[in-house]
């Protein structure tokens, strides 16, 4: 039954909650690191059995349990999942997708229908934003691209803080799931506790996480330190799990998703 296989996501935003299972030995668990979209194909494909998945997968993988309190999510900013025009974009004729995690896509259809405009054309493109502006009005970059690209002479939506100016609410990116079939493994409650106390000890940590990321992308210590203290908000409290709700009811309305999915925790 051991180890259960962890997929993670590749990103800085993830740090703090994969201190544990970098940092403690966990022989129950074997980690694979990907991005968000291959993370949630391991979870539907049963190549993984816990996967941190884009909030939108978990409305189309059957057979999936939340790990409560635990979350990527923004307040406000969060400075990783940006919207990049030539133009405003109400006047973007198409827009360059980066398709690492279909939240972030699902989230711009309903921010374009909703806030800018009407729907657009998008296409999917490797998250490198001047071969995406140089073909499309506009891109969408997600993550550590996001937080190093350089958009001079460009208008920069922060699709977080349009989400909170359209909704007044928070915004959850990813959580981490668990196959039902794989509830047995672990008692539930001592697996949430393993997940929750893992992001505990990151966030109390940050200054060592700082340390180690200063040498892994090339972002000044104060922009690590504030972007993971205070643009990301890594639980999933009652206010993030209404902001999560009123984005599966958006992203049915505008047909990003199938139906509007009910939150089971494990």
């Amino acid at each position: 039954m051991y180890p259960l296989r962890v997929s993670a996501i590749s990103f800085l935003n993830t740090a703090p909650l994969m201190w544990d299972f970098e940092h403690a030995k966990h022989p129950e668990f074997e980690i694979d690191y990907t991005v968000p979209s291959k993370c949630a194909q391991a979870l539907a494909d049963g190549r993984a059995d816990i996967g941190l998945i884009p909030a939108a997968e978990y409305a189309v993988i059957p057979g999936l349990r939340i790990v409560p309190d635990v979350a990527i999510a923004a307040k406000g900013a969060v400075r990783s999942i940006l919207l990049i025009s030539k133009t405003p974009i109400e006047d973007a004729r198409s827009i360059a997708v980066d398709t690492s995690s279909r939240t972030s896509v699902a989230l711009t259809q309903v921010l374009l229908e909703k806030k800018f405009g009407g729907k657009r054309p998008m296409a999917p493109m490797a998250p490198l934003l001047k071969p995406m502006l140089r073909e499309h009005d506009a891109a969408l970059l997600i993550g550590d691209p996001a937080l190093l690209c350089q958009p001079l002479g460009c208008k920069v939506y922060d699709l977080a803080h349009e989400w909170r100016t359209l909704t007044g609410k928070p915004f959850v990116f990813a959580f981490w799931a668990v196959r039902e079939a794989k509830l047995g493994a672990i008692p539930a409650e001592r697996l949430a506790q393993t997940f929750q106390r893992s992001r505990d000890h990151g966030l109390s940590r940050i200054d060592e996480i700082v340390t180690q990321w200063t040498s892994r992308i090339q972002l000044s210590a104060d922009v690590i330190r504030t972007y993971l203290t205070q643009n990301i908000n890594y639980f999933l409290d009652e206010d993030n799990l209404a902001g999560l709700e009123l984005f599966y009811r958006y992203a049915h309305d505008c047909g990003a998703i199938p139906k509007p999915p009910g939150l089971r925790f494990i």
